[in-house]
């Protein structure tokens, strides 16, 4: 029942890369947080093929509320490589990829503005697609837990019957593992099946 909400996933490409970020915080009146970690999972075919993780170097500190989150403290990455010697590799993987993002109106633009920041040049990529506002016409129609966002990985995880990779590591969260999360949680969307088992 209203699967049909969920159509624009089965238009995905088979290949693609997911994103994610965690920083030192959310936005405030001193702009966009750090990135503390950058996580990529590449999907070819439908499967996940590699996955990596960025750890920078941030010029902000940590809020104790980001650190509860994702376990990296001031004085850990205080040892992390810096973001701009790291760019190059990062590039390799969005080089005329789609990249999708589970609320890519936050990690997207954090990035953008650290390529300013560090007067970068951003490559071409086919296009960013958020996996978390791709749901909310469907949330809105089954009464499905939604956020102004849209629903959280977690709930689709669990919704989606999804192996929880975050339990496997007492829950909590990181960039690389996240982006592996939400890649599970695409494709499972994107099989028919579990969509409409999902919708009833």
């Amino acid at each position: 029942m209203y699967s049909e909400l969920l159509w624009i996933f089965t238009q995905l490409p088979d290949d693609y890369i997911v994103l994610d970020t965690e920083t030192t915080g959310l936005p405030d009146e001193n702009g966009p947080p750090d990135i503390v970690t950058l996580g990529i999972t590449v999907v070819r075919h439908r499967d996940i093929a590699a996955s990596v993780e960025f750890k920078t170097r941030p010029q902000k500190s940590i809020s104790s509320e980001a650190q509860s989150i994702h376990g990296i403290s001031n004085e850990q990455a205080a040892g992390f490589d810096s973001f701009d010697s790291q760019w190059n590799q990062i590039v390799e993987y969005l080089q005329d990829q789609l990249i999708i993002i589970h609320n890519a109106s936050f990690d997207w633009p954090i990035l953008l503005d650290h390529v300013a920041r560090y007067d970068l040049s951003m490559p071409s990529v086919q296009g960013v697609f958020c996996s978390q506002k791709a749901t909310i016409p469907w949330a809105q129609a089954t009464d499905f837990p939604c956020s102004h966002r849209g629903p959280s990985l977690d709930s689709l995880t669990k919704a989606l019957e999804v192996e929880d990779l975050r339990a496997k590591i007492g829950g909590a969260h990181g960039a690389a593992i996240d982006s592996q999360q939400t890649a599970l949680v695409v494709e499972a969307i994107r099989d028919q099946e579990s969509v409409s088992e999902l919708s009833d």
